[in-house]
């Protein structure tokens, strides 16, 4: 079960998101080392959806985009729906980026220090949420971030191109290339009473934030999987050839255990970080060291390279949980929310204690309430806007236990 703890706030009707967090269904054992994106998607993560000069749109980029308009209310209610929220994804990164290239064109320029002062005031901000430099390393890793350099180069690409278009628009405008429309008052109540009869009521809503903590396996669990997995390594050195018969044996995935371990073939940001990375890095027939990502510890071995695929297969020992881990998650929820209601930064917060590895939601910006799950409709009653939850558990069929 999930330990969640949020802040439930009552929207307008403006549509519905299915709850996608706490919904107690067991994931697909297949795709279980899928990053968050990847599996949220389905789809294919790289290759090219549009060229915007000499730039690309990347299908993930598209797809992204797209689900965050399902996060802002707009649910599709057919294939086809979804298609043209996509087709409306695409042109809105097509704007952003031919905004970008005006901006390069018109020699509009950003000022790097206040872009770099502004990313360090971020990250002094987030810093200070956390006892050591090492947990803040942890929670950025957890985050999908392979390194702080990674991630401060994502802050700064993202703060320079918001930069960028803001300021190429009001060059345009100062300039007179730009004009503005003006709807008055009067415009807005007659287009109203014109067309309220015409639309359908729709039922009461909630929106709300939370944070899932997942129920970790203790530190004596943890090293006992990690001496398990270093024995196995140590049999894998003396006879690599057993590689897919220990996987059989020992692997604890079951998506791919009784496959040897075969993962098929996979592209570049399909696997969880720290996972992608070193399959990527290895030539076929090495196995890895060993590896920990969220799901437990893994060894690795590639089959086969293509430029833009790998076929790997995985070895995974997994930490077992207990009831008493279960408590311990239970005790974490209650301090993260403790926090929360005396004014704890809830992004940093979320940075620190939220179930990214497993894909969980950090945000439901609106959802019928009859679309929660038993659960959340529980915990959400006779709750007011700005309340923080207490914590409630939710069954998470993966570990058996409660997040």
């Amino acid at each position: 079960m999930y330990l969640v703890t949020g802040a439930a706030m009552f929207a307008a009707p403006l549509g519905y998101l299915p709850a996608q967090s706490g919904s107690g269904n067991a994931p697909d054992s297949s795709r279980r080392l899928v990053s968050p994106s990847a599996q949220n998607t389905g789809l294919t993560v790289d290759g090219i959806a549009a060229q915007v000069g000499e730039s690309v749109i990347l299908i993930s980029e598209v797809e992204a985009a797209a689900l965050a308009m399902r996060a802002q209310g707009r649910e599709p209610k057919s294939e086809r729906e979804f298609a043209e929220m996509k087709k409306e994804a695409l042109t809105g990164l097509i704007n952003e980026e031919l905004l970008v290239q005006k901006a390069k064109a018109e020699k509009v320029e950003v000022n790097e220090l206040q872009v770099q002062k502004q990313s360090d005031e971020r990250e002094k901000e987030l810093r200070a949420q956390f006892p050591t430099d090492a947990a803040f390393r942890s929670a950025l890793r957890d985050a999908g971030f392979g390194s702080l350099e990674e991630w401060r180069k994502s802050q700064i690409d993202q703060m320079t191109r918001a930069a960028l278009q803001q300021d190429v628009l009001q060059k345009l405008r100062r300039e007179g290339k730009m004009t503005n429309v003006n709807v008055s008052e009067a415009d807005v109540v007659e287009s109203w009473d014109r067309y309220k009869g015409r639309l359908a009521k729709n039922e009461a809503r909630v929106g709300f934030r939370q944070i899932v903590i997942a129920t970790k396996p203790s530190e004596e669990s943890k090293k006992r999987a990690r001496a398990k997995i270093d024995s196995l390594a140590r049999e894998l050195a003396e006879h690599p050839d057993d590689f897919e018969s220990i996987a059989k044996r020992e692997s604890m995935d079951p998506g791919s255990k009784d496959l040897g371990g075969d993962l098929g073939w996979n592209r570049r940001g399909k696997m969880v970080p720290e996972f992608d990375r070193v399959m990527f890095a290895l030539n076929p027939g090495v196995i890895s060291p060993v590896i920990e990502t969220a799901f437990g510890y893994h060894l690795i071995r590639v089959d086969r390279i293509t430029p833009s695929e790998v076929k790997a297969r995985h070895i995974l020992i997994q930490p077992l949980r207990d009831s008493t881990d279960e408590m311990r998650s239970k005790a974490t929820a209650d301090s993260v929310a403790a926090a929360w209601r005396s004014g704890g930064s809830v992004d940093s917060l979320t940075l620190r204690f939220h179930d990214i590895a497993a894909g969980e939601e950090k945000s439901i910006p609106e959802v019928n309430r009859s679309q929660l799950p038993p659960q959340y409709s529980a915990a959400i009653e006779g709750k007011k806007v700005g309340d923080v939850l207490d914590p409630f558990p939710v069954p998470d069929g993966a570990s058996g236990f409660n997040k």
